[in-house]
């Protein structure tokens, strides 16, 4: 992930840090960031936590609402379903790319990975090492282009919060579809890596769209933001 370059190391650090807290649900869709508690809380003075704020506002994570300053922003129903749409094009691509330039070694190393990922389960340590398995085989893709289009993407998806491996299962079955995937690039097959690769994503918004009714249920509020 890129950061703004007219920002100090203390404020790129406070901007990594505020991403972690998005990705693990510590900062959700609503969230006000007020200045002076993020700075105690960080560690750090004011003007690192707003040259943070600035950087997420570019990457669309944050907006201004008036009368209470910078919050975290809520995605409707459309935009999740647009998101996940996109990234099944993208990481479709990325695995029929790889089945295309994808190093033998990179291979093993994707298979020890997701091996790995089947015996941790539904784990904090589980839910870094499938983002780490994502960004080793988009690395094996070979396109920086596709990279920072994914990355980019990756921002937005964050504030959907914690990653669809919480939910009952998801973690096991997960596995069973990156095998699908990584055998069809070891074929060599693009289109049946592409094809893996789309089915694992789809099944993923599947499960997040069913946990997002389920919050709505309670807070009577699907067709507006869903956090």
């Amino acid at each position: 992930m890129t950061s703004d370059e007219g920002s100090s190391p203390q404020g790129n650090t406070a901007y990594m840090r505020l991403l972690g807290e998005l990705r693990e649900g510590r900062l959700a869709a609503g969230d006000r960031l007020r200045e002076t508690e993020l700075a105690e809380r960080l560690g750090v003075s004011r003007t690192p936590v707003r040259e943070a704020i600035r950087q997420l506002e570019a990457d669309g994570i944050v907006t201004h609402v008036p009368r209470q300053g910078a919050s975290i922003r809520g995605l409707d129903y459309a935009e999740v379903m647009e998101l996940y749409e996109m990234r099944a094009v993208l990481e479709g691509t990325a695995a029929r790319l790889a089945a295309r330039a994808a190093s033998d070694i990179e291979l093993e190393e994707l298979y020890d990975m997701n091996r790995s990922l089947a015996a941790l389960g539904s784990t904090p340590q589980a839910f870094a090492l499938n983002r780490q398995f994502h960004a080793a085989l988009l690395d094996a893709a070979k396109n920086r282009f596709l990279t920072r289009s994914i990355h980019s993407l990756q921002k937005t998806m964050m504030i959907l919060g914690p990653t669809t491996l919480t939910q009952p299962d998801r973690a096991e079955k997960a596995v069973e579809e990156h095998f699908a995937v990584l055998d069809a690039i070891k074929a060599r097959d693009g289109a049946l890596a592409e094809a893996a690769m789309r089915t694992h994503i789809e099944t993923a918004q599947r499960v997040r769209v069913r946990a997002l009714r389920g919050q709505s249920t309670r807070t009577d509020s699907f067709d507006g933001d869903l956090l």
